[in-house]
């Protein structure tokens, strides 16, 4: 016999023919599954107490130890099912495992919504004689619908993913498949079993065989409601942005008080560090950086009480900024590498020296040039780094999330007013105000912005307009 596996999981959900498909894995001489082993409110089965002697509170206190005492006291292999709101916990211990061996149970989301609510009408959830068998009818909830529906995806997407960066397969069943009993003796084979069945188990009987047009009280409803969704994703905005990390080693504390900056790179950085230099009277040498995550924890341990935030830029100005200082000058912090690529391979018209000649024309030209580049990087099209100073602000408020978010998000037009009342929530009676940014140089954005270039920006940074509430950009243009 094969001994490829360890263990295995059934990940499933509620009304998927799980039962069932437990009940004919435990026909196979060398398999066992122990039901819903990581269920919130019961083990195992609602009238059971313990699994091979592990009860609920000792499951409750190490997850692991009744994955461990599966594989070791179950003759041949054991099992279990889970479903998406399970122990966490467990999830994290098996799906990192190749030793074990991942079984996924799908079934039409709107089949197993239907079913789910004739259950709870009827107070059936299995079915071992139709005699008594108890009629009922769903009523379609939209809303409800729609979250049953995302957390089935988000679980399917999770499991994928965790998956595909492991480099695992698993074996998946369709609630169509559960009644081919070829396709259960193959998924026994998968599992390393010689043995094979001859039928299936009769048991359990199929609930409710009508169509769902006669188990839908409000069906025609249903049908307009499901009308409306979109089925294929198709209003998506795509994201080939590259994951980015927590970036903790930027992050910049005060040098007295408990306060923490998330940087989002060409925004209003330098001010921002100015008015927490200003705070406590310090130079901005005297402001703390350069953190690891142990350090940073530290930190957090030693301010009882700390602000975290970042600064986000409106997207047409924040990418201004970004040429501005890392592309068209030479000075400390460009990026002469991707300066001189630009200019070459993307044909991006960067004058070799910023001089008395170059006019807003000119500068205009230039700035175009890069939205163009840009539009493509952000697309996964170049082969060209996509910096934290032009990526989406969106993308890297996700990065930080890694870590932790911060718990305040400020606008740049609205952290004048924000910042000192954070810090006298710290206890700063008369905190010191803002600067304002200084126009770019050498061409400020004002003298080139108009409706193209804030239609450019807005569909390279899609994603930071909508998640942020964007409009157009509130500078006035030359």
């Amino acid at each position: 016999m094969n001994k490829q596996f360890d263990y295995f999981v059934v990940l499933a959900e509620m009304r998927t023919g799980s039962n069932f498909l437990e009940a004919n894995l435990n026909a196979f001489p060398g398999l066992t599954c122990h039901g819903e082993a990581y269920n919130p409110h019961f083990i195992g089965y609602p009238n059971k107490t313990e699994i091979l002697g592990i009860t609920q509170a000792m499951r409750e206190a190490d997850p692991g130890r009744l994955i461990e005492t599966i594989k070791a006291g179950t003759p041949g292999l054991g099992g279990f099912r889970f479903f998406h709101d399970h122990d966490p916990r467990a999830l994290e211990v098996f799906l990192a495992d190749p030793r074990c061996a991942k079984i996924i149970l799908t079934r039409n989301p709107v089949d197993s919504y239907v079913s789910w609510k004739i259950a709870k009408a009827t107070g059936q959830w299995k079915l071992t004689d139709v005699k008594k068998r108890r009629d009922g009818l769903a009523d379609f909830n939209r809303a409800e619908f729609e979250t049953h529906l995302a957390e089935l995806q988000a679980f399917q997407v999770q499991l994928l993913n965790a998956l595909q960066v492991s480099g695992q397969t698993a074996f998946y069943v369709a609630y169509e498949d559960l009644q081919d009993v070829a396709v259960m003796n193959g998924l026994a084979r998968w599992l390393g079993q010689d043995d094979q069945l001859d039928s299936l188990d009769k048991k359990l009987k199929k609930q409710n065989p009508e169509p769902i047009s006669e188990k839908v009280r409000n069906f025609d409803q249903m049908e307009q409601a499901l009308s409306r969704l979109d089925q294929f994703n198709l209003t998506r905005t795509p994201n080939f942005e590259p994951r980015r990390g927590a970036a903790v080693p930027s992050y910049i504390a005060a040098a007295k008080a408990g306060l923490l900056y998330m940087p989002v790179r060409s925004g209003p950085e330098r001010e921002v560090m100015r008015w927490m230099a200003a705070l406590d009277a310090e130079t901005e040498e005297a402001l703390l950086s350069g953190f690891s995550q142990k350090s940073l924890r530290q930190w957090k341990r030693d301010h009882v009480g700390h602000r975290s935030f970042t600064v986000i830029r409106h997207p047409v100005a924040r990418v201004h900024a970004a040429f501005c200082e890392r592309i068209l000058t030479m000075g400390p912090g460009s990026f002469a590498k991707i300066r001189k690529t630009l200019q070459r391979a993307y044909k991006v018209p960067i004058p070799d020296e910023v001089d008395g000649s170059y006019d807003t024309v000119a500068h205009r030209a230039a700035f175009v040039g890069f939205l163009e580049f840009l539009k493509a990087s952000l697309s996964g099209q170049t082969g060209l780094r996509v910096d934290a100073s032009w990526a989406s602000q969106a993308q890297i408020l996700q990065g930080f999330s890694e870590y932790g978010v911060p718990d305040f998000i400020l606008r740049e037009t609205e952290a004048g007013a924000y910042l000192p009342a954070m810090a006298q929530q710290l206890g700063y009676d008369a905190p010191p105000a803002l600067e304002d940014a200084k126009p770019e140089q050498p061409v400020p954005l004002s003298a080139i912005y108009d409706a193209e270039i804030e239609q450019m920006v807005s569909a390279i940074y899609q994603k930071d307009y909508i998640g942020f509430g964007f409009g157009r950009w509130p500078g006035q243009a030359a």
